[in-house]
């Protein structure tokens, strides 16, 4: 799969709802204490059937301890204002990011996506460096989403 990276600097913060779980890498990749799945099942069965055909779907990792090996907040939200006991606001912070970009069938392109974004960061010859603020993903459809980095 091609990486198709671009750059784009976000003006305008975006107020988001959704649930929120705190996790790090090591417990999602193993599979000992995972949250994320669990996170996005909720989401779809509490929040979903509330969404209207016009809101937007997005994945938000933020308050990052430190970096890959430190824990973060994951937030399944939408831009549609919902209420409920468990509901929690995040915002899409301003800043620049790195665009990453997959298609294809749900969750594996959405995996296969943040396969792109390690590979890019680990190679010796990045010219650019993770922030560690806010990254999220974008859901543009059922089968594209769009994976932002921030950098600094």
């Amino acid at each position: 799969m091609d990486q198709q990276v671009t750059h784009i600097n976000i003006d305008n913060p975006t107020t988001l709802f959704g649930l929120k779980v705190r996790t790090c890498n090591m417990n999602e990749m193993s599979g000992e204490g995972a949250k994320i799945a669990g996170l996005w099942q909720q989401f779809y069965t509490d929040i979903a059937p509330k969404l209207t055909p016009s809101s937007q779907v997005y994945g938000v990792y933020t308050h990052y301890e430190s970096d890959v090996t430190g824990e973060f907040d994951v937030f399944a939200c939408t831009d549609l204002q919902v209420t409920s006991s468990e509901i929690e606001q995040t915002t899409l912070a301003t800043g620049n990011y790195l665009r990453f970009s997959g298609k294809g069938a749900m969750p594996q392109t959405v995996i296969d996506v943040w396969g792109q974004v390690w590979q890019y960061f680990s190679n010796e010859q990045c010219p650019h460096i993770r922030a560690y603020k806010t990254d999220f993903e974008f859901y543009k459809s059922s089968e594209e989403v769009e994976v932002f980095i921030s950098v600094e």
